[in-house]
């Protein structure tokens, strides 16, 4: 009985931390870098992605996030960063950090920050989009294009329908459209819209490929533009148009299609369902995307190989933090309002 009696009490001291091995609290954060991917080390070499926040703010401490492949990076002032991979690996590792025990995430504010394709209609290679609408692309029907009906555009079309160009229903699937807090994404966009992005002379001969296309011939700049997330990596006009039309669909042509990328639906939804369980605030989402190419090569060339280019993408890396970083500053030097108000309208005025 004494033995049972001991047991038991050893239990109870061990699970309430009494035998002087408290658990430690978790990490209050105030603001989630979510990146994809990082091309080499994270600091001294070619920066991808993730680089720019570490060295940038700088994010000097590591940490290892059950579930999360790349080691994770946080800073004193409760910035942390991920590098999540890439398609459907995001929605793994977002999860991930959600459900670790190490984090108090319940303030957090959350920005997905990579690079993308752009539409040459709405922007230039080096330009930054923040967006409004997250549009998924994944949960799709498709027909071989050798066999589509010749009145179709495409031969993709959305679940549920007989056709190209008509809605349809994901239930089960995925949310298919997210609408961002327009007051959150307006005051990020307003605080950023000045910033200089990097321009060289071999992004203007990118852009020369794009006569007639005037956003598309412009230096680098900053927009609000909506983002397309599918897992495939896709190219091309007839596609470039697909992508104009989805968008328009699913937010009920309240999107402008501009970005697109392989990871951002999977983030999004992950992202709201959790905030439906009350684990994270969804309200405080931004999705920022920097172009590194244009999702359709110049008219009178062939799809490809143009679809990634070194100095595109050295452009549209530099810029995610170039960007990102003054909205995080603000966020963490005001962070007594920011803790318990969402950003609405002109920011208090930190750099």
């Amino acid at each position: 009985m004494r033995r049972f009696l001991f047991r038991v009490l050893m239990t109870f001291v061990l699970a309430t931390g009494l035998g002087g091995v408290a658990l430690a609290k978790p990490m209050p954060i105030k603001v989630v870098i979510v990146t994809t991917f990082e091309v080499g080390a994270d600091t001294g070499d070619f920066a991808g992605e993730f680089q720019p926040w570490v060295e940038g703010w700088p994010l000097t401490h590591e940490i290892k996030i059950p579930g999360v492949r790349h080691m994770a990076r946080y800073s004193d002032d409760g910035v942390l960063a991920i590098a999540s991979d890439m398609r459907g690996r995001a929605r793994e590792s977002v999860a991930a950090l959600i459900l670790s025990k190490q984090f108090d995430l319940s303030k957090a504010y959350w920005i997905v920050s990579g690079i993308a394709g752009v539409d040459p209609q709405v922007a230039s290679v080096g330009s930054a989009a923040w967006a409004n609408f997250v549009v998924d692309a994944d949960p799709i029907y498709e027909v071989d294009d050798r066999e589509i009906p010749a009145d179709w555009p495409y031969g993709l079309y959305a679940l549920q329908t007989d056709r190209p160009q008509v809605k349809g229903d994901a239930n089960g699937s995925s949310g298919m459209v997210w609408k961002l807090d327009t007051g959150l994404v307006d005051w990020a966009y307003g605080l950023s819209k000045d910033v200089a992005l990097p321009d060289s002379e071999k992004l203007k001969a990118l852009r020369s490929g794009y006569a007639g296309q005037p956003l598309a011939q412009k230096p680098p700049f900053v927009l609000e533009g909506d983002v397309l997330g599918a897992t495939r990596f896709w190219h091309g006009d007839r596609r470039t148009q697909w992508a104009r039309d989805w968008v328009q669909l699913w937010t009920d042509k309240a999107g402008v299609f501009a970005m697109s990328d392989c990871e951002d639906q999977g983030i999004l939804d992950v992202l709201h369902l959790y905030g439906d369980a009350g684990q994270i605030d969804a309200r405080r989402v931004l999705v920022l995307r920097t172009a590194s190419n244009y999702t359709r090569p110049p008219l009178d060339q062939p799809t490809f190989p143009r679809v990634f280019n070194h100095d595109g993408a050295a452009a549209a890396f530099a810029a995610t933090f170039k960007v990102a970083g003054p909205v995080v500053r603000e966020l963490t030097h005001h962070w007594n309002t920011y803790a318990t108000t969402l950003p609405v309208g002109a920011p208090t005025g930190s750099r």
